[in-house]
């Protein structure tokens, strides 16, 4: 009895489906941080970024900005976040790489500044801060 776990991605529904190339799959978040959440899928089962192919990483770039194209016409966001959560201590929950394309848009947050670094709240308001002074060893 085979007890290998079924990839979401590798099953998803002709109807998840929004755009597709012959690499990579464009469907919708089905737990969305904001309206057209969006996210970018290579065919091909791998786990890590890192693993994928020059075609593939080309591939997903190009139908990411397809993606935003659409959405620009669709919703007028302001911006976006692009995010790739590489590994579990990193919030992969699906165990094959997938890149978020998320809309944002003007007062969706109290405070944008800082971005992605509101992953760690402590460390996410930075503009008050003196800048941490980086060492590096002298060559001899």
């Amino acid at each position: 009895m085979d007890k290998t776990p079924v990839c979401t991605y590798c099953t998803l529904s002709e109807s998840r489906i929004i755009d597709h190339s012959p690499l990579t799959l464009v469907i919708r978040d089905v737990f969305p941080v904001s309206p057209g959440h969006t996210l970018i899928i290579p065919r091909r089962h791998v786990d890590s970024y890192f693993d994928l192919t020059d075609q593939e990483r080309e591939d997903m770039t190009f139908m990411m900005m397809r993606a935003k194209n659409a959405i620009k016409t669709e919703l007028s966001p302001q911006a976006f976040n692009i995010g790739i959560n590489e590994g579990f201590a990193a919030g992969q929950t699906v165990a094959h790489i997938n890149m978020h394309l998320i809309p944002r848009f003007k007062g969706d947050v109290p405070e944008p500044r800082g971005g992605i670094r509101w992953i760690f709240p402590d460390k996410a308001v930075f503009w008050d801060k003196k800048p941490t002074t980086v060492t590096t060893t002298e060559k001899k």
